[in-house]
C-alpha cells in the first residue's frame, strides 16, 4: 500500500491517432429548399437591399463646439441638407447665413 502508481509509466506507448469523421450528405439541394421556401412564403434573412442611398457624411473643422438640437419634418431636413451641399458650406454656416439674411429682411415676428 506505500506504493504509489507512476503517471509517466506510459509514455513510452505510441499516441493514441485521431480521424476525421466524413462529412455526411446533405439530402436535399439548396435550390430546391430556396424554390420551396418562396413557393410557401417564407421570407428570407438575407439582408434586404438599402433602397436610398445613404448621404455623404460631412466633416468639418468650424470651431463651432455648441450643439443645437431642432425638431423639423423629413421635407425641412432634406430642404436644409440639399441648400448646404448646393452651397458647399456646413450646416452651422448655412444656419448663420439665414439668420443673417432673416436680419436684414428685417422682418416682424
Amino acid at each position: 500500500m506505500n506504493a504509489r502508481v507512476n503517471p509517466f509509466a506510459d509514455l513510452g506507448a505510441p499516441p493514441p491517432s485521431f480521424a476525421v469523421k466524413p462529412r455526411k450528405e446533405k439530402p436535399v439541394a439548396e435550390e430546391a429548399i430556396t424554390r420551396i421556401a418562396e413557393e410557401n412564403g417564407f421570407p428570407s434573412r438575407q439582408v434586404p437591399k438599402a433602397k436610398e442611398p445613404k448621404r455623404k457624411r460631412r466633416v468639418y473643422t468650424t470651431g463651432r463646439n455648441q450643439q443645437f438640437n431642432l425638431k423639423a419634418s423629413g421635407r425641412t431636413i432634406e430642404r436644409f441638407q440639399k441648400m448646404a451641399d448646393e452651397r458647399k458650406v456646413a450646416q452651422c454656416v448655412l444656419l448663420e447665413q439665414a439668420l443673417d439674411a432673416l436680419e436684414r429682411a428685417g422682418l416682424p415676428e
